[in-house]
């Protein structure tokens, strides 16, 4: 990989660090959205006042979450102007419109709605409520729609034409939102953030029965949890594994570094999994590697002796860094996998009608609560570092994206977001467990203008 200079890496460090604190809170608005209003539909249906309740628990949890998480968010759409301005210029008629679509349409809807969802329960009737959840939980997957339409396009560019300025013309709209990886990857992300949600529901019930297994609403979250996490486990796994498939076709040394491929195996062999390596990029080998002979052939190729590109096939300074992407992938997927292999077992334990009395399962799942939002991070980092170095792939790249900015200004200025955030998700991070350590009670109050103050009671 081509070494940029020293204000290009920190300008990618500064967005890396905006993006890792945004994803996060996106993820779980997502995901807590969607929760609210399968919430709301049973109590609508059911007439059952736990659902009421749970509903009531949650909303204030995604009031923080929202709170702080648009917040966080703002601060990207200027990182374009201040550090990408030649990433700005080339494509921003391309990626200008999505962009301007997710405001408009997602959040526009999603804060149109809002404030009914919060604190209008008691003022509009539950039916004209349940339709502004169902707005907001439209609105959210609509959001992550636009966002990862342009994330996407840059991954695998289409739709578009070059002028002879140089720059990036939209030609066929529906090539640009939908281009090649779109589908695997919003399917992909969705699927991420219902198990970070699902983790996180089904973690705090599993800590409230550890101190008293008869609480009938932290009995209703660690089983709703583990639902989702039990039947989107393995969807997931599948999603996985397309998104794969379509990613060698569209960025073979991409696939090559989370492989640590640096040769092709012998002619008759298919490719290892590699449980563990310490790849060398100045000697283009791994050190102490653990493989698993033919084994990596059955995923990237569906057979036992397909093989993939390997990185000294590609021009040296088309790699990306091959040890972070190595690790950040199995790290995803050893999570992914242990995630999976939790819900498979609380299903097993619920056909025997044990999954309340299983403690060990209720520590697992206290134990597996960040796991969700440690693996869609980890998926994040595979993604976009692997996408190095370039910041539409193929076409332009990192290099020659930056604004001409100072390193001193740069740095400074990462140094500044970066005590923000910590400040912000800090305090964000300290009400939600505060919140979160409440046990689940009958007539749960909803969320209220002194939001700050009722988690501080």
């Amino acid at each position: 990989m081509e070494i940029s200079d020293p204000a290009v890496f920190v300008a990618r460090l500064q967005f890396g660090i905006t993006i890792a604190f945004h994803i996060v809170l996106a993820a779980f608005s997502i995901g807590l959205a969607n929760f609210l209003l399968v919430l709301e539909a049973l109590w609508l249906r059911r007439k059952q006042q736990i659902y009421l309740d749970s509903y009531k628990f949650w909303l204030r949890i995604f009031a923080l979450t929202v709170a702080v998480g648009v917040a966080s968010g703002l601060v990207m759409e200027f990182e374009f102007g201040t550090n990408w301005g030649r990433l700005a210029t080339k494509a921003g008629s391309v990626i200008g419109p999505l962009m301007f679509y997710e405001v408009m349409v997602a959040f526009f809807l999603e804060a149109g709605f809002l404030g009914i969802m919060l604190f209008g329960l008691h003022k509009v009737g539950p039916r004209l409520h349940f339709f502004a959840t169902l707005m907001v939980a439209v609105g959210s997957l609509f959001s992550a729609f636009w966002i990862l339409s342009a994330n996407s396009w840059m991954h695998t560019p289409a739709g578009f034409s070059v002028g002879a300025d140089g720059r990036f013309m939209p030609e066929d709209w529906l090539a640009i939102i939908f281009s090649p990886s779109f589908p695997y990857r919003f399917v992909h992300m969705v699927f991420a953030a219902f198990l970070c949600t699902a983790m996180v529901v089904a973690a705090n019930g599993a800590w409230h029965l550890l101190r008293d297994n008869r609480n009938p609403g932290a009995r209703l979250m660690f089983s709703m949890g583990l639902w989702v996490v039990a039947v989107i486990g393995p969807l997931q796994i599948v999603a996985g594994d397309l998104h794969g498939l379509n990613t060698l076709e569209h960025q073979p040394q991409k696939v090559a570094a989370m492989e640590g491929a640096w040769e092709r195996p012998p002619s008759g062999q298919g490719e290892p999994l590699r449980l563990f390596a310490v790849p060398d990029m100045e000697e283009q080998r791994n050190h102490f590697e653990v493989a698993i002979p033919n084994l990596g052939s059955l995923y990237l190729r569906h057979n036992w002796t397909g093989t993939i590109k390997s990185l000294k096939e590609f021009p040296a300074e088309d790699i990306p860094p091959v040890p972070v992407v190595f690790y950040a992938f199995r790290i995803m997927v050893g999570l992914g996998v242990a995630m999976t292999v939790l819900g498979i077992a609380s299903l097993a334990l619920r056909k025997r009608g044990r999954l309340f009395q299983t403690r060990w399962l209720q520590r697992a799942t206290v134990c597996l609560a960040p796991a969700g939002f440690i693996a869609m991070l980890s998926g994040w980092v595979v993604t976009e570092v692997g996408r190095q170095p370039f910041t539409v792939y193929g076409l332009l790249r990192t290099a020659d994206s930056n604004s001409p900015v100072s390193l001193s200004f740069v740095t400074s200025s990462t140094i500044g977001i970066l005590a923000v955030y910590l400040l912000a998700f800090g305090l964000g991070l300290y009400y939600l467990l505060r919140a979160l350590a409440k046990p689940p009670k009958q007539d749960e109050r909803g969320p209220e203008p002194g939001l700050a103050s009722q988690i501080g009671d």
